[in-house]
Order: structure tokens, then C-alpha cells, then sequence
């Protein structure tokens, strides 16, 4: 059996293919226990994400871990999945749409699809359907504003894998992260701005970040720099004291030290001091989703009440902001530079035509089939 494969139905007549892969963390396909069983299996499984040995790892995952979460999770999950599917799900899919269409707009001529690194679609799927295209030149982008191991480079990892088993390789490049970018920083100020002027201002602006072990920190991983970088270049834009703003770390899992100071402890601290009223945004995500619907617009809006404070403010992620899709777009094309895929809007079907008949003619001279 050959090991590597290819298109199905390859055709010298297929013109090459230059994309964007849009890679999200994942989300159970359906909010029942059993598939966000399945996306806890194989999200916990990477070892990425866990860096305990194996042997000692599985027994925890499959014997408690598995036996245990699902069902609570499931809970969580059904109270932020809207009609279309999972909130991150919905917001990436839109994503990809959009950007695809400012792409366009900017006679970028390039395909546009999304995946997850874990759950469906998958990044291996995503590829193979570009393969299909004749994909010549792909561009990673981890959607992921901070680097990490846990999520940059594991999502890397399965793009690897993929193209591991690949005859015909594309050109390769991946977005490692876009932290201090200033259209990602612009358009998080803008959300912060709008929610102002629609609801007022708090007496302190929470910034919170998703959390890693500080083992990651200690072994040179540039999480914690890169997050501290946003939240200070977020301040400088909103022009906020010292005082005024905050970053903290969510989504703390197990019994080891991780990044500090944690979300909730330091709300419950500044409801206990005196601040009656917080707003909360979370720059580390670009799209709404469990870690930000579920555990901060609700479980940290309780906690933050039932401690003494008055009034709470979640203010949205970036999801389809006009601003965001513009920073996402610079981003892209940007890094799709040097590659021939700008093409004047009037004659790109006829380079089309033009390149497939060159193509056919210089296969068939070298005794091809198409």
C-alpha cells in the first residue's frame, strides 16, 4: 500500500491553489455528554497541552478525568450553544466568510477555510479538501493572538501530521502570533470604547487572559511576555492609569502553581476593597466560547456579586467586528507576501484560462496525461 497520498481526481488542467487555514482550539460537536466526552479525550490526550508521561497521565484521564467532567461540562456547554452550533464554532465559521470576502475586495486571490485542532472540522479534513484544489501555497493561521505550546505550536503539530502523508507538498507559512499587532490592538480598544459608550465606565477594566502552569513560563515559553505586552499596550490605547486596569489568568485546572494572579481570587479581592463595579474583557480570545460566555460572563459575574460588588460588565470578544476582520485581513496579507496571489479584479479568470492552457500544453510536450 503507497504510503503517502494524493488529490483524488488530479488533473494537470486543476489550477494551483494558494490558501488560508484558519486553526481554532475545538468544541464538542453537540453539547450531550458523549461528544464533549469524545473532544475532552482527544483535547486532554495531547500532550501539548498535558506535559505529564503518559503512563502516568492515562490512568487520570480515562479512570477519573473522563468519568467525571463530561457531564459537567455538558451543563456549561448547553448554556452558551447557540442555534447554529458552539459558539466558537459559529464565530470562526463567520470569520472565515468574512475574510474571505476582504480578501477579495483586495484582489487577494486566495481560498479560506477553517478548522479545529481538536473536534470537527478538522485540520486534517480542512487540508484534504484544499488538496483536492490543487493547494500549492498554504498559509497557518493559529487564531491565537499569544504564542503558546499548548495551543500555537500543537496546532502546527497537526498540520505536520497531515502533511506528513502527502505526495505533493504546498509552500508552507504559519502565523506564530500577532500579540502587539496594532489593527488586533485597535479593535480591541474600539470593543472596550463602544461597550463604554453604550453602558458607561467601571471603576477598573479586567483584563483576562487564559491560563497556563507556570512550569510553561519557567521553560521558556513566551505566553505570560506576550500577555502582559497586550494588556500594557491595550491600557496605553485606552490611555488607563496603572491603577485603572488589571491582567489576570482564567481556567486554572489541577492543583499546580499557574500563571497569576487568577481571575476570580482578584475579583473577589476587589469586591472585598471596595470596587463596586468591574468591566471584564478577555483580549486572549478572539471569539466567544465556553472559557468566556460560561465561566466569565456568568460563573466570574456571580462570584464578583455574591462578594459585595454591584454591577459586572462582560464585554464581547472580537468575534465579527468590522475592525477585527480589517486587522485579520492586514495580518494575512501581509504574511501571503512575495506569493503571486494579488491579482487585478478584471483579468483574473483570463490568467486562469491562460495558465491552464500553458499547463495542458507543456504536459502533454513532456508525453503527460491530463
Amino acid at each position: 500500500m503507497n504510503r503517502f497520498t494524493a488529490s483524488s481526481s488530479f488533473s494537470h488542467r486543476t489550477p494551483p491553489l494558494a490558501a488560508v487555514l484558519l486553526v481554532q482550539l475545538g468544541t464538542p460537536d453537540d453539547p450531550a455528554p458523549g461528544p464533549v466526552r469524545r473532544y475532552l479525550k482527544q483535547f486532554l490526550w495531547d500532550p501539548r497541552v498535558v506535559e505529564i508521561p503518559r503512563l502516568a497521565w492515562w490512568p487520570i484521564l480515562n479512570g477519573i478525568i473522563l468519568n467525571t467532567r463530561p457531564r459537567k461540562s455538558s451543563v456549561k456547554y448547553r448554556a452558551v450553544w447557540m442555534p447554529e452550533g458552539s459558539p466558537l464554532q459559529v464565530h470562526t465559521r463567520r470569520q472565515g466568510v468574512l475574510l474571505r470576502g476582504s480578501l477579495g475586495e483586495r484582489q487577494v486571490d486566495v481560498e479560506v477555510v477553517h478548522a479545529m485542532r481538536y473536534g470537527n472540522p478538522s485540520v486534517a479534513a480542512g487540508l484534504r479538501q484544499l488538496r483536492e484544489r490543487n493547494l500549492t501555497r498554504l498559509l497557518v493561521v493559529p487564531l491565537y493572538p499569544q504564542y503558546a505550546a499548548s495551543t500555537t505550536a500543537s496546532a502546527f503539530d497537526e498540520v505536520s501530521a497531515e502533511l506528513a502523508t502527502w505526495r505533493n507538498l504546498p509552500e508552507l507559512r504559519m502565523v506564530r502570533s500577532f500579540h502587539d499587532e496594532p489593527g488586533y490592538i485597535a479593535a480591541l480598544a474600539s470593543g472596550v470604547r463602544r461597550h463604554w459608550d453604550s453602558h458607561g465606565r467601571g471603576q477598573k477594566l479586567v483584563m483576562s487572559f487564559h491560563g497556563l502552569p507556570h512550569r510553561s513560563l519557567m521553560l521558556g515559553d513566551p505566553y505570560h511576555c506576550e500577555c502582559l505586552a497586550t494588556a500594557r499596550l491595550l491600557a496605553d490605547h485606552l490611555r488607563l492609569q496603572q491603577h485603572e486596569w488589571v491582567a489576570t489568568f482564567q481556567s486554572r485546572f489541577g492543583s499546580a502553581r499557574w500563571l497569576q494572579p487568577y481571575t476570580l481570587p482578584t475579583l473577589l479581592e476587589l469586591a472585598a476593597s471596595g470596587t463596586t463595579r468591574v468591566d471584564l474583557v478577555c483580549p486572549g480570545f478572539v471569539s466567544d466560547c465556553l472559557e468566556t460566555l460560561e465561566e466569565i460572563s456568568m460563573e466570574a459575574r456571580a462570584g464578583f456579586l455574591q462578594a459585595g460588588g454591584t454591577q459586572f460588565n462582560y464585554i464581547d470578544c472580537l468575534n465579527e467586528s468590522p475592525l477585527w476582520i480589517e486587522a485579520l485581513s492586514d495580518l494575512v496579507e501581509r504574511h501571503l507576501s512575495g506569493w503571486p496571489v494579488v491579482r487585478p479584479a478584471q483579468d483574473v479568470a483570463d490568467r486562469r484560462s491562460d495558465a491552464l492552457a500553458a499547463r495542458e500544453t507543456r504536459a502533454r510536450e513532456r508525453g503527460a496525461t491530463a
